[in-house]
């Protein structure tokens, strides 16, 4: 039986347990974690458990934890290093300059207390690397910090905590342009071992399921997946990240299954970036994904709609990350359920950034050229153009989504050959990018170069791009389809069979109306009326010949 059954059993038991009894104390269950300090010993286990917690992104509940060790041991400096470390997010988001003040101050202030060991000092060194002057770019902050943090490891090689650190480092570090995976490897590489040996660490877990959430590397992160939340049920974020290995498998259910977990560990947690609060939107992204590829969009639907009258609700942090999926989730459900039409009319939530607005566009874009308005899908290409432009990043896997869209508006202008050439340029783009899943969460451009060479009647040539995408982002619902209909237009009818009993087995249980499940189901149904049909004509002919 697959471990993720196992771990979500003992999640779902435990809700159900507090849910009979609310007045029950429950044992936490955070992992394994080992992290030595000079600190008060009475304060050991709780400074561990801040470093479980960190590990686990559980930033609010770790910073408070940390917070409460130095109350208590003032002289207990590495804490301050804790409180600093928990101020960081280098896998979600780019620090602003109030919070590079703050670690700033955490730093000095941990020096003035003087930590006890040379260890404990490099500890608190490192950090200051990332929170080095203001004027520092974030990129050459990440860079200096992983460098402190590979030659910590290599001076304490004993010391996992710094092994496993460094490997964090490494994924939060802008990766070479001509190696997007370097990092990720290099990362891999040091936690791999660790795993073995230290099976219950929550750092060695999560990681390597981090370096191994992009396409070519997912398979190898599927163990992991199955893993996390069996070792620290008690964090939100650890039932979801599975999920990241799920989807990039198109593993829907399992998929599904840790989501839903997450929210409910989440709604008991404290933590408010342990999505404790109001709207659990990093799960809500992914499920909303999901739901799309098993024929369940109404569940989708609900999620933009809890979106909508949630997010004024929420603190600014978090608000313009709702906004942000507010952009994407309508653009991705609209898209993948070609409303053309409703696509193009799509609105940038209020007060949306220029990265929110982007999205919107793009959708809106391609939504015009498939519906045949291709005045206002110039007018959406270059509005998407202006809003990419006012991010100021330059991110290759946004420039193929500006190429994919450019590449609708060509196709509807009669310019195939240009189409073609724009989403071959963007498939390259997004492969050769350091993507997660996150990224994949949108059609890639293999496949809607595959859905153009149906669309211009060449459906062999279709099929085999609609395999490549396949074998890049497996079942997902419209390459199935795609290829489905590739298949059948190409005289390959066993094959387009194979395609439609997928879809029709990932939607077991669904009640959508999506014409194209209904496709499925009427072509699976003619070709076993067929099969019947030839099979009753051979007995006949035998019985005769009898």
């Amino acid at each position: 039986m697959h471990r993720l059954v196992s771990a979500l059993s003992v999640v779902l038991m435990a809700l159900v347990f507090i849910a009979a009894h609310p007045g029950a104390q429950t044992s936490e269950r955070l992992g394994s974690v080992t992290f030595p300090t000079s600190c008060a010993t009475d304060l050991q286990k709780p400074f561990e458990r801040a470093v479980s917690l960190l590990h686990s992104f559980v930033y609010e509940d770790a910073q408070a934890q940390f917070e409460d060790v130095f109350r208590k041991d003032p002289h207990c400096a590495i804490a301050l290093w804790g409180e600093a470390m928990s101020i960081y997010y280098p896998l979600w988001f780019q620090p602003n300059a109030g919070t590079i003040q703050h670690g700033r101050e955490l730093i000095e202030q941990a020096r003035k207390v003087g930590a006890k060991t040379e260890r404990e000092r490099a500890y608190i060194e490192a950090l200051a690397t990332f929170y080095q002057g203001p004027d520092t770019d974030y990129g050459a902050r990440t860079e200096a910090y992983a460098h402190a943090m590979e030659n910590l490891a290599t001076r304490y090689p004993d010391d996992h905590e710094a092994a496993i650190f460094y490997a964090l480092a490494l994924l939060g570090a802008t990766p070479p342009k001509d190696a997007p995976l370097s990092n990720r490897l290099k990362a891999a590489e040091i936690l791999r071992p660790l795993y073995d040996s230290l099976p219950n660490h929550p750092g060695v877990t999560h990681y390597l399921i981090h370096a191994y959430d992009t396409p070519s590397l997912a398979q190898l992160g599927l163990p992991m997946a199955r893993h996390y939340a069996e070792i620290a049920p008690s964090a939100a974020h650890a039932v979801h990240m599975p999920s990241h290995i799920f989807t990039l498998l198109g593993l829907w259910q399992e998929d599904i299954n840790s989501n839903l977990a997450a929210e409910e560990v989440g709604r008991k947690s404290a933590g408010s970036m342990d999505q404790g609060h109001a709207l659990p939107l990093h799960f809500m992204d992914f499920l909303s994904y999901a739901y799309l590829q098993v024929g369940r969009e109404y569940q989708t639907q609900k999620i933009i709609e809890q979106l909508v009258a949630g997010t004024a609700a929420l603190p600014p942090m978090m608000k313009n990350h709702a906004r942000l999926l507010l952009a994407e989730i309508p653009a991705r459900y609209t898209l993948d359920l070609r409303q053309w039409s409703r696509a193009a009319s799509l609105k940038p939530p209020d007060g949306a950034t220029a990265a929110a607005q982007a999205i919107t566009y793009w959708a809106r874009a391609i939504g015009a050229a498939r519906s045949g308005n291709l005045a206002q899908a110039r007018e959406s290409l270059h509005q998407f153009e202006e809003f990419e432009s006012a991010t100021g990043l330059s991110d290759p896997v946004e420039h193929a989504k500006q190429l994919e869209a450019s590449a609708w508006v060509a196709h509807s202008e009669g310019a195939n050959d240009k189409a073609i050439a724009e989403l071959r340029e963007a498939d390259q783009l997004q492969q050769n990018a350091d993507t997660t899943a996150h990224d994949w969460m949108r059609a890639s451009a293999r496949e809607m170069l595959a859905e153009l060479l149906l669309e211009l009647n060449r459906p062999s040539e279709a099929l085999s791009e609609y395999q490549t995408a396949l074998r890049l982002t497996p079942n997902r619902f419209d390459a199935l389809y795609g290829a489905a209909r590739s298949a059948a237009k190409a005289d390959k009818p066993d094959d387009a069979t194979a395609y439609y009993a997928q879809i029709q087995k990932n939607c077991q249980g669904s009640s959508s109306h999506r014409p194209e499940l209904a496709e499925a189901r009427e072509f699976l149904r003619s070709r076993r009326q067929r099969a019947s049909t030839s099979m009753s004509g051979l007995h006949h002919r035998y019985a005769v010949a009898a």
